[in-house]
């Protein structure tokens, strides 16, 4: 047997460790920069559709997965020749480079899903697939040489180079650089990379495979051991994805805020992998117990509290991952099995997203997969017995302790007693908490105790509205149809988001709400039409919503509506919902489908007014704002034709974005913002921002002189100096989030 000390040593190998560590972050870095710069190049020629994103992200997970299953399968060849398959791969792939996308279009016939897969894999696949070995094959390198120590922290910095990436694009790199430029910097990290890895492959001695000591490799993982570390690592991504979708959908819309959820996630990694165990050790103890708190609020919604449900489930995604990310950490094998362990993490991270991206959408009409993987963390999260007593209780006394639990959960929530108050239910949500501490070691038993008191707290009343209640799901989110009756109205609603409303007098119920009231702006421009367009004007508008703006339509006009999610389609047209629809405008063309591709491909001149209404304050779907969309709009536009922005967004100020776009293409463009009046409130009404576009200036004329005693209301755009307006080469909303200090107040207010 060989020791360490007889290894040859090799120029490099003093260096081992800082190099290693730069070839991973580089690697990393590089990864998490490609998945957003490919999707912002590929959002015009693609469009918003789901099924392409979903298809995306099939793309990705399954490059990840082939790049970590290269890096276990290349690990069985020697380790000089590993270096040279691994290097001429590398300059295979640079025949991709630069980072681009292919120039091939959409055809109106092609399926969107599957022509994007091969598009993406065709436009990115080998580069991507090549880059995402590094983690694994780095630190198999690394272990090759036995006197380097453990090779597993060197994860840690995998995922610190993932986070850096993530957070860089869209605070760094997006604002401030073209697709262009953004390409050219990644092909020279590829290149830096190439540079790193060739001299990582100098430090490796090339007779470490065969004159390794046998008893590193220790004995190969079962099958019941590759099966945890699956579920160890399903668990916190599906998680990370739910969390996403909870926070955005059912507690607060905010842009960017996708990227905390994640980026937590990858510093879940990093403190779970560390070489120093302390940060790892203290929040795996206390985890079950973060677990009773925010778990236990799974079912609960942020109208009362936003920001404090926001942090806590937050906190809550953090905690969990650290703990199952240390216990995989903790069961990691020997070094010689190191690439079967990152191939089953891969495994696991892909089986946690194909979940909640793809069939938790399809299956549940609520985000039920949120509550399911907490319990499932419940289960496999690291804990020890709290109470001895309760760690050997009888089978049969902890099966009743059990049901107790679950009917206490149901008296909380669904106060099936007169006696039962607010009071009552927390006390019995309290009694709950404590028989979970009482199980605390036995996983299933406080398991069900976790899912008792989620029920307790909102999770009966969710379970009685999926039976009862007129609600469904798409990849867009969840959609709730209700009712009040002061006044008498019909709302759809968006998560917490109201997308509706449709008075339900016997004279309301086609009367134009919420946005679209006869005094705003696209009120006003409805109204215009005949003036320059006769009594047969054609009407687009992207985004069908409830089909409020239906109501405008005369006899002998043509509407045309451009929608991208079938579930908005099907709440439309159906009139036991609402009827603005089947009584405004039962002749309405409805295009399924990206808007933007959908109205390149219209006849040009063949709309005379042009509504986009398609943005809300989590997700902008910039390409449909960009110089080219416009043109795209401008095509589609009659000469005295008319298009008409809504921009209202808490969040975001749009209109700089429509400034420059008139300012540089010669549009006339005006603005108008109406707040309603408080009888108008009574009925429905909210306050809008419209912007109005055209190329004549006599269109707008004429809609300001028909908008009446609201003519002075119209007023020019305000542009930024230093901002030159969106294209597809180069856009970024970072410049137009307003004020983030008004966002906290605004969150607070709900806490007092």
């Amino acid at each position: 047997m060989t020791s360490a000390a007889a290894v040859p040593d090799v120029p490099l190998g003093r260096f081992a460790r800082p190099l290693f560590l730069l070839t991973i972050l580089t690697g990393s870095f590089l990864l998490f920069l490609t998945q957003p710069m490919v999707a912002r190049m590929a959002l015009p020629r693609l469009g918003g559709a789901p099924a392409v994103w979903n298809s995306a992200m099939l793309v990705y997970q399954a490059l990840l997965l082939g790049g970590y299953a290269y890096a276990h399968f290349l690990s069985r060849l020697a380790p000089r020749r590993q270096a040279g398959v691994h290097l001429a791969l590398f300059a295979v792939a640079a025949l991709w480079l630069p980072l681009g996308i292919g120039r091939g279009v959409l055809p109106p016939d092609a399926s969107p899903a599957w022509w994007a897969l091969w598009f993406l894999l065709s436009s990115i696949g080998p580069v991507f697939f090549i880059v995402s070995a590094q983690a694994p094959l780095m630190q198999r390198w690394y272990a090759l040489d036995f006197g380097r120590g453990d090779p597993y922290p060197l994860y840690a910095a995998s995922n610190l180079g993932s986070f850096a990436g993530l957070l860089s694009y869209p605070l760094v790199v997006e604002p401030l650089m073209t697709l262009q430029q953004q390409s050219l910097l990644w092909t020279g990290g590829y290149a830096l990379l190439v540079l790193l890895v060739g001299l990582c492959a100098l430090t490796v001695p090339p007779g470490a495979v065969e004159e390794a000591p046998l008893e590193q490799d220790g004995a190969p993982p079962s099958r019941r051991q590759l099966l945890c570390w699956v579920a160890l690592a399903a668990v916190p991504s599906g998680l990370m994805l739910s969390t996403t979708t909870h926070l955005t959908t059912d507690i607060v819309a905010m842009p960017l805020l996708w990227v905390v959820p994640l980026g937590l996630y990858l510093l879940s990694f990093v403190v779970a992998f560390a070489e120093r165990r302390g940060l790892a050790n203290a929040l795996t103890l206390i985890a079950p117990f973060v677990m009773l708190i925010g778990g236990g609020l799974a079912f609960s919604g942020g109208a009362r509290g936003p920001f404090f449900m926001a942090t806590l489930g937050l906190f809550l995604l953090f905690t969990v991952a650290v703990a199952l990310h240390t216990a995989m950490y903790r069961s990691r094998p020997a070094a010689g099995h190191l690439t079967t362990f990152y191939l089953a993490m891969a495994v696991g991270g892909m089986i946690g997203g194909i979940f909640c991206a793809l069939i938790a959408p399809t299956v549940f009409d609520w985000t039920y997969e949120h509550p399911l993987l907490i319990l499932a963390g419940a289960v496999l999260v690291p804990q020890s017995p709290l109470i001895p007593w309760g760690a050997r209780m009888p089978k049969w006394l902890a099966a009743t302790i059990i049901l107790f639990a679950f009917l206490l959960s149901y008296c909380a929530d669904m106060k099936p007693f007169l006696w039962i108050d607010t009071h009552w239910a927390l006390a019995c949500s309290i009694l709950i908490s404590l028989l979970a501490l009482l199980f605390l070691g036995r996983r299933w038993l406080f398991g069900l105790c976790i899912a008792a008191l989620m029920l307790s707290y909102g999770g009966w009343r969710t379970l009685d509205e999926s039976r009862h209640a007129d609600r469904s799901r798409s990849y867009f989110g969840v959609y709730s149809i209700s009712t009040r009756s002061d006044p008498p109205a019909r709302l759809l609603t968006h998560g917490t988001t109201l997308h509706g409303v449709q008075n339900l007098g016997p004279s309301g119920e086609i009367e134009p709400t919420t946005y679209y009231a006869r005094r705003s702006g696209i009120g006003h421009a409805m109204a215009s039409l005949e003036v320059f367009h006769g009594s047969a004007p054609r009407v687009g508008v992207v985004g069908l919503g409830t089909g409020t703006l239906s109501c405008y339509a005369l006899p002998g006009q043509d509407w045309r509506f451009f929608e991208i999610d079938p579930a908005i389609v099907t709440i439309a047209r159906d009139p036991a919902r609402f009827t603005f629809l089947t009584r405004c405008a039962p002749q309405a063309k409805i295009v399924l489908g990206d808007a933007r591709l959908s109205l390149s491909r219209a006849a040009p001149g063949s709309l005379d007014l042009l509504a986009i209404d398609a943005f809300s304050s989590d997700a902008v779907p910039m390409h449909l704002l960009t110089r080219e969309a416009l043109q795209v709009y401008r095509r589609a536009l009659s000469p005295t034709g008319i298009l008409m922005v809504h921009v209202s967004n808490r969040y975001l100020d749009l209109e700089p974005v429509l400034a420059a776009a008139a300012k540089r293409d010669g549009w006339h463009a005006r603005l108008f913002s109406y707040v309603p009046t408080e009888p108008e409130e009574a009925r429905n009404m909210t306050a809008s921002v419209w912007i109005a576009m055209a190329p004549d200036p006599d269109t707008l004329l004429a809609l300001q002189i028909s908008s009446g005693e609201d003519a002075y209301l119209w007023r020019p755009l305000k542009g930024r100096k230093d901002f030159k307006g969106w294209t597809d080469d180069h856009a970024s909303i970072l410049p137009l989030l307003e004020d983030w200090r008004n966002w906290v107040p605004d969150a607070m207010k709900d806490l007092r």
